[in-house]
């Protein structure tokens, strides 16, 4: 297949997000006083009744569900009191990434502070796998603990479980992840998305049940849950590099959570802001961005790269000199997992120039030896951008042995669901919607890879493989003023399931020259009746000819936001697409 096909910028569709009705603006506009642009907003996100917005709006902590309406959350709390009151071992395991880490480390700082003789763990993720496993098992055995408590991993683990179980060792579950059809025999399973949960929150993170379960234990010792809010930075950390949506419960969790992060009484996220560029002295909140894109890169860095129990180490020490050691080890962690993601990006794409059909594959499974198993995930996620189609890659083991999996999908697409519908074919596997990871012997992949696309044909559609870009204001340039990004402020934090609004600008002029800057960006300044505003387009450079000012006006879709330069901050358009004024 020619590079132009497979690499080029696919055409996007550009549709509204949602449906504004007038009656809703105007009510919302005389009721909350608020300018008619952000009431349409509102109103487009099924917001439209007054009190729902004012909540959204400003969330508070009172906002929080009941946990113990979380099924499961008694047997949970008795079990882990009665190991503190008794002064049991107690091994607290997660899993490799930010949100297992967060988990583990707010489980054993909450723990110790109660008394308890606590010991963290997460597996390596070479050498022991996901979840729990025998490593973990393993690891209880070896420190006399009598309770195992899962962070983000264990609803899938039926033989860890049963495992620990013979060796008199009990455990308490707690995750989010999507269960099987039955759940481990274990002392209690905490997990919003039991089939027999009634929790009106389905979409916590790990790091999110743990904190509700610390919540449910304090109440149940009759103590101050005050104590607990300090360590929403964890919580915040967590929810937002799990990508689960920031909307109900998760929505305050992460706003409260972005405003201590930015004083945060934790060493190691403190030296992490400071070696990654951010600085918490006098900073206030933390964007959600800043985390998903600076801080939780850096600690996932380690896990994917080996041994994710640095990441722990860091978010539990409360020295000053080792956090700063630690956090310059996962900046350097971070700075070879880029490079190694860049080389295996460009490995993946050679690999489409020669195979992928679009017509054919309405998903995609790529193999090769030589990948590395933490960083397939990534570079899958690159592979989606690139194509718009679910993408499994896999790191084939030299020998061929089980080789491990990551995948990542589109809308539309659940990936969880269809690793279910293909588990013939594979090892193991476990995941959500969007995002899953698999072994598989090399043998069955190709097997695999026709039956997952033809579960794809499936589910989607054509429509559903051209990538939309979702419009939530049509707006002229001179509306994109300091005064609408200050009341669009109040729409964030942002993130999946609240996306930082889209405004689309019709028959804009290109003033000056447009040029590219930096690492393929697109820089130039819009111009429409007066009205200037300067714009960036992240690795659009290939954009550039797009732009001829003698054929006339564009259309743009962008995001607001402010530049930060040499101590400037100003307004600007950061671009989502662009296209011939229609």
């Amino acid at each position: 297949m020619p590079t132009s096909v497979t690499l080029s910028t696919l055409p996007r569709r550009w549709v509204p997000r949602g449906s504004a009705r007038e009656d809703l603006v105007h009510s919302l506009a005389r009721t909350l006083q608020l300018p008619e642009p952000l009431c349409r907003l509102l109103a487009a996100r099924g917001l439209g009744d007054a009190e729902e917005a004012k909540r959204f709006l400003r969330p508070r902590l009172d906002q929080l569900h009941d946990p113990f309406g979380l099924a499961g959350m008694e047997a949970a709390v008795a079990r882990i009191d009665a190991a503190l009151r008794r002064g049991e071992a107690i091994l607290v395991h997660g899993d490799y990434d930010v949100d297992g880490i967060a988990a583990t480390a707010l489980y054993t700082r909450v723990l110790r502070s109660l008394g308890g003789r606590v010991e963290p763990f997460v597996p390596h993720r070479l050498a022991d796998g996901y979840d729990l496993g025998p490593a973990g098992v393993g690891e209880a055995k070896r420190i006399g603990a009598s309770l195992i408590l899962t962070g983000d991993c264990g609803i899938v683990a039926h033989g860890a479980v049963a495992e620990a179980a013979r060796h008199g060792i009990d455990v308490v579950v707690t995750d989010h992840h999507t269960p099987g059809e039955t759940l481990p025999a274990a002392v209690a399973v905490v997990n919003p998305n039991r089939p027999d949960c009634v929790y009106p929150d389905k979409s916590l993170a790990g790091t999110g049940v743990a904190f509700k379960v610390c919540q449910a234990l304090y109440r149940a010792r009759g103590l101050d849950p005050e104590a607990l809010w300090y360590h929403l930075d964890l919580v915040a950390l967590a929810t937002i590099a799990d990508l689960v949506p920031l909307t109900g419960e998760n929505r305050v969790l992460a706003r409260y959570g972005l405003k201590l992060l930015g004083e945060t009484r934790n060493p190691g996220l403190r030296a992490l802001m400071r070696r990654s560029g951010l600085t918490a002295e006098g900073m206030g909140a933390l964007s959600a961005g800043q985390v998903s894109h600076v801080l939780a890169p850096r600690i996932n860095a380690v896990g994917r790269m080996g041994e994710a129990s640095w990441g722990v180490r860091l978010l539990l020490t409360d020295d000053e000199a080792e956090a700063e050691s630690i956090a310059e080890r996962l900046e350097t962690e971070n700075r070879n997992r880029q490079a190694l993601d860049r080389k295996m990006l460009d490995e993946a794409l050679a690999l489409l120039e020669r195979d992928y059909d679009p017509a054919r594959d309405y998903a995609v499974v790529l193999a090769r030896e030589g990948w590395h198993p933490g960083v397939i995930g990534i570079v899958a996620s690159r592979v989606v951008e690139r194509i718009h189609r679910p993408t499994v890659l896999i790191a084939l083991e030299p020998g061929g042995g089980p080789s491990r999996g990551s995948a990542r999908s589109i809308r539309g697409f659940h990936l969880y669901h269809a690793l279910r519908a293909c588990a013939d074919h594979l090892e193991r596997f476990g995941g959500h919607r969007s995002a899953a990871g698999m072994e598989i012997r090399p043998e069955r992949i190709e097997a695999f890879r026709a039956d997952f696309n033809a579960r794809a044909r499936e589910a989607l559609t054509p429509e559903d493989l051209a990538p939309e870009v979702e419009i939530d204001l049509e707006l002229p340039l001179h509306r994109a003023d300091e005064e609408l990004y200050r009341l669009l402020r109040h729409f964030g934090p942002f993130g999946v399931g609240n996306p930082s609004p889209v405004l689309a600008a019709r028959g804009v002029r290109v003033a000056g020259s447009p040029r590219v800057v930096g690492d393929g960006h697109l820089k130039l300044e819009l111009s429409q009746e007066g009205a200037r505003l300067g714009a960036i387009g992240f690795r659009m450079a290939d954009r550039l000819k797009e732009i001829d000012r003698a054929r006339g006006a564009i259309d743009v879709a962008f995001q607001l936001q402010e530049n930060h330069w040499n101590g400037r901050v100003e307004l600007q358009a950061r671009l989502i697409d662009l296209r011939a004024a229609g």
